[in-house]
């Protein structure tokens, strides 16, 4: 089973910069994106329709802004696209597909880096969403929450950390809400099952030249459950083509639904 991940921002960009072609390449059984910024009235070019490929989404109701998708060549039990408060809902953050064994759920936590207001909201939604996952692991089935979380985890994690301890994404607040997830909730970060190696980011201001010189943060995350903790057989942050100022997220598992 192959999972990619990948903040697009902008699924019509992303396409423009040969996103479509490369994921043809791929034969992924899931491919969960953030940052779509479009209603899925406007993706009516046959290139928003890869073959073998169902399109589920969750649209933010202002135009242009957020949103979430899983592309998948599997038809689920069941889809749910909301979390249950306003800016989860309203700004298409969520969306999750269930099957017998398994579900996969594409998520874009919210940003504080506009202002001080934001990143009161982007606490809150942690605050929230950890009542959601303190239930996954309750349940029967595994689970892979794909997504943009908007904040990394340990100094590895990102270039330049002790200038960024009061930036957004940085926080001590934010990583230790991130430790919380990996320890007392018990879910797991996909990726560093299988690379546990320094500079491995997948996000890069566009400001300087922090794509060239390699200034990054791994702010994108496939975090799942411990049965398939053992059977990640490979990762890897896709960098050879860029499509966005994320990275993709790739990872195969030793997982039949």
């Amino acid at each position: 089973m192959k999972i990619i991940t990948a903040n697009v921002n902008g699924i019509r960009s992303a396409a423009k910069k040969g996103f479509f072609e490369w994921l043809a390449s791929q034969r992924a059984d899931f491919v969960c994106l953030q940052e779509t910024k479009a209603q899925l009235c406007q993706l009516t070019d046959q290139i928003f329709s890869p073959e073998g490929y169902q399109y589920y989404c969750s649209e933010a109701t202002k135009p242009g802004y957020s949103g979430v998708a899983i592309y998948s060549k599997h038809k689920p039990l069941s889809v749910v696209k909301t979390l249950g408060w306003p800016i989860a809902d309203q700004e298409g953050r969520y969306i999750q597909l269930d099957f017998p064994c398994l579900s996969v759920a594409s998520l874009y936590l919210p940003s504080g880096t506009s202002s001080p207001e934001r990143q009161a909201v982007k606490f809150d939604f942690l605050r929230q969403y950890e009542e959601s996952l303190k239930k996954i692991n309750k349940l029967r089935n595994e689970w892979v929450i794909c997504g943009d979380w908007n904040i990394v985890h340990k100094e590895i994690d990102i270039k330049n950390f002790k200038s960024n301890q009061k930036n957004s994404g940085c926080l001590p607040e934010e990583r230790a809400w991130m430790d919380k997830v990996f320890t007392k909730i018990g879910l797991i970060d996909g990726f560093r099952v299988f690379n546990q190696a320094a500079e491995e980011y997948t996000w890069w201001s566009n400001r300087g030249q922090a794509w060239t010189k390699n200034v990054g943060w791994r702010i994108d995350y496939q975090v799942i459950t411990a049965g398939l903790a053992k059977v990640v057989k490979q990762a890897e942050i896709y960098k050879k083509q860029r499509f966005s100022d994320h990275a993709p997220v790739v990872i195969e598992y030793e997982f039949s639904l």
